[in-house]
Parts: C-alpha cells; structure tokens; sequence
C-alpha cells in the first residue's frame, strides 16, 4: 500500500501548489521515481494526464474564485498560472463551457472537479505473465528526438518518428546493424532527471555507429512483459502494468529507460516485449 500512499501524498503535494508552477520532479521525488515515471503512472492510474489534471483543478476553483466576486478576472488568471488573459480565457471556456465573465450571472452552471484519491481496485482476474532478468550495460545506436517534460505533448512526437523512420528507410537500415541482445527493434525512453529526455529508435549492436547516435542504457534490473497485436495493444499492457502488476509486484520504478522490444514490428501484427527497470520497494 506504501506505493497508493506515496501517490496520494502526490496528490496532496499538487492540491498545495496549484497557484504556483508545478514541480514536476518534486512529485516524483515524492513517488520514489522519475517524473516520466510519475506522469505514465499518474495517467494510468487517473484516466488522464497530470498536465490536464493540474489543469481541471485550477480551472475548477478559478470558478469559484470568480463567483466569490472579490478579485478581477485578470488577476485570478494570473492567481493559476496564466500570464495571457486571452490564454485563460480559453482554458475556462474549454473546461466549463462560458466566458468567466458570465460566471456571475444568474443561473450559470459551472463545472466542479474534486481532487482525485488512489485506491486498489480489485479487477476480474486475468493473468501476466512476466520474467525478471538483470542485465548489463549495453550499448545502442539510432536516432533520437527529444521529449517534453510534460508527456501529453509528446503523444504525436512517437509515432510520426516511427512513421518518417519507416518510410525512408531508417528502420531497416539499422534492424541490419542489430548484433547483440536485444535482438530487436528497440523503443527507448530516457527520461530521468538528471539529463534532456530523448526517445531512441534503435537497435543493440556493437559496429560503429556511423551516422547513428549512440547511447549507453545503464545496468538495471526489468520486469518483461510479452504480447502480440497491434500498436495500440501495447499501450493496452502498458496500462495493464503499470494499474494491476506494479501497485501489488513489491517493486517500484528504478532510474532507467523504458524499453519497447519490436521483435516483430508490422504494425497490426506485432510482437514485443515491454522492459519496465524496477527496483524492490524502499521500505
């Protein structure tokens, strides 16, 4: 329970800082994990992303605020974050469906979005089968692009890369340079917090890198997941860890990438294998 704990004490942290910005390494300092880490785990585990979450919360009591009628429009935008007006405004008028200039008129419905609290939810039982291997460093080649801090905006990055990747040859290019395990095309997340994220599309090989960018993936001890489908079935087991293995595994997330194992990569038949690093839970 320490781990559903240590995410509520998150949420605590996020409900104390709304009207500053948001120190998203902090709230994985919190979790006892990276804040990539914490933001995939936030969004399975909530429905929705941190960023839009932050966002629901401050428009839910800038609401309030507004009915009040103590303070300007201007100034509770700039209370939440918003330098613009204009980007306020919009942001209101997305969530609660008005102007906050009509917030005050008679019989103007307003939304109302609570803090969210984690729990255990018991699910129909369906089994997963993973493996827990410990592996060295290993080295890897491919191209990389650099990810946001907040991942929602990364969400097109990813795939479109794979797309351009695919189309000019550049995933068949280095599927032939592939020599050491992995044997796979290779999805690499490096977000910690101690460097610029970087998503690779790579392979492990050790001939010279060439034209490729290299990247050495630090020692760390995975837990393997295999599936079969489609791309979208690999979020599906992504979800699926992170929700029902992780909270009950008695591990955490340890300091290193997120692998993705493409051992088939046809989009709509795929094999793969999700690499999650963990660590034992700190007790």
């Amino acid at each position: 329970m320490e781990w559903v704990e240590r995410l509520n004490q998150s949420v605590n942290y996020i409900e104390e800082h709304l009207t500053e910005e948001m120190d998203y390494e902090q709230l994985g300092r919190i979790a006892c994990c990276s804040a990539y880490h914490y933001q995939r785990m936030f969004t399975y585990m909530a429905g929705i992303t941190l960023a839009e979450y932050i966002r629901r919360r401050k428009m839910s009591l800038a609401a309030v605020d507004l009915q009040k009628g103590t303070e300007r429009i201007i100034d509770i935008a700039e209370k939440y974050g918003y330098h613009s007006p204009t980007a306020f405004n919009r942001a209101f008028q997305s969530f609660h469906g008005i102007a906050p200039s009509a917030v005050k008129n008679e019989g103007v419905s307003v939304r109302s979005f609570s803090p969210i609290t984690f729990r255990i939810a018991v699910k129909g039982a369906e089994e997963m089968d993973y493996r827990i291997e410990t592996k060295e460093a290993f080295r890897i080649i491919g191209v990389s692009a650099p990810l946001d801090i907040e991942i929602e905006n990364n969400f097109m990055v990813v795939p479109e890369m794979w797309q351009k990747m695919s189309v000019n040859g550049t995933v068949q290019k280095l599927a032939g340079m592939m020599d050491t395990p992995l044997m796979g095309l290779l999805g690499v997340s490096v977000c910690n917090d101690e460097e610029q994220w970087k998503y690779f599309i790579a392979v492990a090989s050790t001939k010279p890198g060439g034209e490729f960018e290299e990247y050495v993936v630090p020692a760390s001890t995975w837990a393997i997941f295999s599936g079969t489908g489609t791309n979208q079935s690999i979020q599906e087991l992504e979800r699926r860890i992170v929700t029902e293995w992780l909270p009950t595994s008695g591990y955490e997330y340890a300091n290193a990438p997120d692998i993705e194992v493409y051992l088939n990569p046809d989009p709509q038949n795929a094999q793969y294998e999700v690499w999650i690093p963990v660590t034992w839970k700190k007790v």
